[in-house]
């Protein structure tokens, strides 16, 4: 069996390397037009991009039966010792050096799948509400993306399984978070793990994998008030062969969206095989194939307050607006209709979504008791689509009242192709230098990248009525195709030096290498050649980290970091244009802190401290026209506990507090009239965000847990100019288990009955807003309620 099994796993690894060799220049891919740096104008600029694409970013029995047993609260398969907020958890996100989040210097959270489920959390952006000082957002056309520590966007950098794949805000989509073991969370500049990008963090998903032991099964569903449902299995444990454990899941959530005809259907199945060729050699191969199919909603038009006709709401936007798309107009106060918080403005014939593959193995070999060496080889394919009217803005010149035809629509489709394959290979030495512990871990990085994009360059627009919208069909469509290819070699270094028992250093430094090339065609097949297609350009930066950690009493640690980050200067490296400044940003971050455990492990807390600053920093106009601001800076504290005081009851809060800042962001614009942004607050950051909640299981012969939570996030800002504020919001859930015990079912260990209600007082509010469509705003869910029932055995 071992040599059919090796066989196996080679042949994944040559299947993912095929998969990306076979990639050629397709027709069909992602992309957002070019960006154009321009002396920026205060409003965004129609239709042109540095490369003149359409930047998404810028613009998930009869017989007796026994007296029932009281069920023990379902307990995760993993060894790990749990703690309250999960920092005995080891993770890839912060350091290579196989050391938990606690012993990380710098701020590190694990949202498990235990905890996951315990705080309803379906998809990965609602992950968003399961960490600190994190706000997250389903803009249609870079789902799942988060807001942390001042920074959002692609200045965060998404990992699956420890493997970038590009630009969140191209690649990202809705996912259920059903086949994640944990969601990884590093806060700050990341680049010596993350590599490009990582100025705000980093987001790693982490996909169950085999476990040794006894086989487990799962299954799930749920139904909810919106009528949506969710189903899925999941089996993973030892086989009869001796040595081969398995992991298998398989899942699919039909999201129904509170807006009409809007929905994500998300389907995932997920494997892996890791067997154990003796105590020394464990070889694995693992694979994952994700669809989504979408219906999005794009957002609600801002409207002024103070027009005829217009039904104001309070609570969800305030602060004054002109129509930034089409420009023109006074300033008037601002509001969104309380007839349009359902209301669907996209096209009927709209449809989005994606195909990925994931074919990935590797090994891991303890060559002797001090030295590991550990490598995955991996291949992504994905092709994604959109097809929508994504443009839906309030024209104060036309008819300013709620019966006209008073909302511009604009269209855009474009397809991605990409293909992604590479290797990640690390070599971990323990040793002891000086009578001191000592880790070192070399890692090599390679990886090519083939992004193609087929987008429609027509931009067909229309009007329709703000409360009964002719939302008719999408109309012609005129491609043009832009290829862009990306290889990458990295070698990082990072030490841990023990200088005593409860003193260490941990730094790492990255080398990298990315060269980048992209051309482009007009839809009649010709190359732009007058816009400098095709060009290439090489990056070198180098990133790293430097901190100690300093356990000065039992359970108390203090730490610091010094960590810095690069990415392109302007957009993301996926759509730089040759017209644009071909550069890298720098960050770097400082960071001190304390994590305190108790020493039953009952009790947690950290506190931390940050000042982050990224220079060269070119904003989001329109997501087609990009403006340079001098620098960034962020500022702030994170505080977070939780403690399981006695047996049954659980308490836990955090707040974040973040002061984010434009700094000498000053130009003239197309008009001659001088702008300034300085002092503003880059969009979508909350200066005070709070979470809390509470539970407790009653230990009866039907266990019963109920518990609650609230979410307060603060003012944010749609857009640099601060003008539209999305008010600040608070929100509350609340939740009752039940636990049933085996002898109520034969042949399930655990069986739970779930009923959870979301947004308990129907708060409306806002709850993020793409800079690159500034005349809209996504609302958030009103209250809805959820039954769902798990199975275990």
């Amino acid at each position: 069996m071992a040599p059919f099994l090796i066989a196996l796993l080679s042949s994944a690894s040559l299947s993912s390397l095929a998969l990306a060799q076979s990639a050629a220049p397709a027709n069909s891919s992602r992309e957002v037009g070019p960006v154009v740096v321009s002396p920026a104008t205060p409003k965004p600029a129609p239709a042109v991009s540095p490369d003149n694409q359409r930047s998404r970013t810028a613009r998930r029995s009869a017989a007796r039966k026994p007296p029932p047993v009281a069920t023990p609260a379902p307990a995760p398969l993993s060894g790990t010792v749990q703690t309250p907020l999960n920092t005995a958890a080891v993770t890839d996100v912060g350091s290579r050096l196989g050391i938990t989040a606690r012993e990380t210097p710098a701020t590190v959270e694990v949202i498990d799948q235990q905890k996951m489920q315990e705080q309803g959390i379906r998809t990965t952006t609602d992950v968003a509400k399961a960490a600190v000082g994190v706000t997250g957002g389903d803009a249609p056309g870079a789902p799942a993306i988060f807001s942390m520590r001042g920074f959002s966007g692609d200045q965060l950098t998404t990992l699956y399984n420890g493997i970038p794949i590009g630009p969140s805000t191209m690649t990202g989509r809705p996912m259920d978070v059903a086949g994640l073991q944990q969601v990884e969370i590093i806060k700050g500049p990341d680049s010596l793990v993350a590599g490009l990008g990582a100025t705000g963090g980093a987001v790693n998903y982490v996909t169950k994998a085999p476990h040794t032991g006894p086989i487990v099964n799962e299954a799930f569903t749920s139904y909810d008030s919106f009528n949506g449902y969710r189903a899925g299995y999941g089996s993973g444990g030892s086989t009869l062969i001796d040595g081969l454990d398995y992991r298998f899941d398989i899942s699919h959530f039909n999201d129904k969206s509170f807006i009409d005809d809007s929905y994500s259907k998300l389907s995932n199945v997920s494997g892996q095989l890791n067997y154990r060729v003796n105590d020394s050699l464990k070889i694995w191969g693992a694979a994952e194939y994700k669809q989504d199919k979408d219906r999005f909603y794009w957002g609600t038009p801002l409207v002024p307050a103070n027009a005829p006709g217009i039904v104001p709401t309070t609570g969800i936007v305030s602060g004054t607006w002109s129509n930034y798309y089409l420009g023109g107009g006074t300033p008037v106060p601002v509001t969104i209709d309380a007839r349009t918080l359902t209301t669907n403005y996209n096209v009927l014939d709209n449809h989005s979504g994606a195909n990925e593959l994931w074919l990935r193995s590797g090994f891991q070999w303890d060559i002797t008791n001090n030295i590991s060496l550990k490598s995955q080889v991996y291949g992504y394919d994905a092709h994604r689509h959109w097809f929508n009217n994504e443009i839906s803005s309030f024209d104060q010149t036309v008819g300013n009242f709620a019966g006209a035809q008073s909302i511009y629509r604009e269209r855009l489709a474009l397809d991605h192709a990409q293909r992604l394959y590479g290797n990640i290979t690390d070599l971990t030495v323990n040793s002891n230098v000086g009578g001191m512990d000592n880790r070192f871990v070399a890692t090599v990085a390679a990886s090519s990248n083939q992004f193609n994009v087929s987008q429609d360059t027509l931009f067909f627009n229309d009007y329709v009525d703000l409360l009964n919208p002719d939302r008719g069909f999408y109309g012609p469509r005129s491609d043009e195709k832009i290829y862009t290819h990306l290889d990458t070699v990295a070698l990082s270094f990072e030490d841990r030096l023990k200088l005593t028992s409860t003193f260490a250093l941990i730094g790492g430094i990255r080398f990298e290498n990315i060269d980048l090339s992209r051309t482009r065609f007009n839809p009649d097949g010709t190359l732009e050649s007058a816009k400098g297609y095709p060009f290439s350009k090489t990056f070198n930066p180098i990133t790293g980290r430097i901190g100690y950690t300093w356990d000065i009493a039992p359970g108390v640690m203090l730490y610091s970091q010094y960590a810095t980050a690069a990415d392109p200067t302007v957009a993301n490296i996926f759509i730089l244009a040759p017209s644009v400044p071909l550069l890298l940003t720098t960050s770097r971050t400082y960071e001190t802190g304390v994590k305190v455990q108790s020493a039953d492990k009952r009790a947690e807390f950290t506190f931390s401290a940050f000042d982050i600053e990224r220079k060269n920093v070119y904003v989001p106009e329109s997501g087609i026209v990009f403006n340079v601001a001098g620098k960034m800076e962020s500022k702030g504290i994170e505080i977070a506990g939780a403690i399981n005081p006695v047996n049954g009851l659980k308490l836990w809060g955090n707040v974040a507090f973040v002061q984010s800042r434009f700094i000498d962001f000053n130009y003239v614009d197309g008009d001659g009239v001088f702008q300034s942004y300085s002092g503003k607050t880059p969009p979508n950051v909350p200066n005070f965000i709070a979470n809390a909640g509470a539970s407790y299981r009653f230990e009866t012969a039907l266990p019963v847990e109920i518990g609650a939570s609230m979410r307060h996030v603060g003012d944010r800002f749609n857009y640099q100019d601060n003008m539209v504020i999305m008010n600040a919001y608070t929100t509350f859930d609340a939740f009752a288990f039940v636990d049933i015990p085996k002898t109520y079912f034969s042949g399930v260990d655990q069986t739970r009955i779930s009923f959870r209600v979301r947004n308990l007082t129907n708060k409306l509010y806002a709850a993020w807003g793409d800079p690159g469509y500034t005349d809209q705003v996504i609302l958030g869910a009103p209250r809805s309620y959820e039954v769902a029932a798990s199975f275990k055995w």
